[in-house]
């Protein structure tokens, strides 16, 4: 019991000691998180947004590989672990099966990536300016789809896809000037 005590007075002591910059995260850090759900948060909300409007397949792939780039750190180790071998697994599967309803060639990106390619697009300054570039491509051709500007449409599709793009650049702009470079 003594022992215990004594533990717990060594850490007390040692949280009120520490520096406010020893506690709290680092700008770099709040940066990466804020790009990380943001992000992800974001893409899903276009990957949904596609799959209800024009379904382009090209935006469906750069919107995945942004989600590569940008998935939260805990899920991304889930999705890459042995959870991820099965569901991709099942993903084929109902895909021999099911071909237009099932469409896995690009979940299994998360799952198949080298190491080296994953940690070294989602660790440095690397991703963040592939990020930025899968951004500006969305909008060139979200541009395109519609037409242009001189038949552009202002519906609630179009509405939603703007604010999307618009959030992406917004996390993408926010962890490429707080990231820790």
């Amino acid at each position: 019991m003594e022992m215990a005590m004594t533990q717990l007075v060594t850490v007390v002591a040692h949280a009120v000691s520490s520096s406010p910059e020893d506690v709290t995260e680092s700008s770099g850090s709040r940066g990466r998180t804020a790009f990380q759900w943001g992000g992800t948060i974001s893409a899903l909300f276009l990957l949904i947004m596609n799959r209800i409007g024009r379904r382009s397949s090209m935006q469906y792939t750069l919107l995945v590989v942004y989600l590569v780039i940008s998935f939260p750190t805990v899920l991304f180790k889930i999705l890459r672990g042995q959870f991820g071998c099965w569901v991709a697994l099942l993903a084929v599967a109902a895909n021999l099966s099911f071909p237009d309803i099932f469409p896995v060639s690009r979940f299994l990106l998360f799952v198949i990536t080298p190491d080296w390619v994953a940690d070294g697009l989602r660790d440095s300054i690397v991703g963040g300016v592939f990020s930025l570039i899968v951004a500006i491509l969305l909008v060139v051709m979200e541009i395109r789809g519609i037409g242009g500007f001189a038949n552009w449409e202002c519906n609630s599709h179009c509405c939603g896809y703007c604010l999307g793009v618009l959030l992406l650049f917004f996390f993408t702009t926010l962890y490429l000037c707080l990231g820790p470079w």
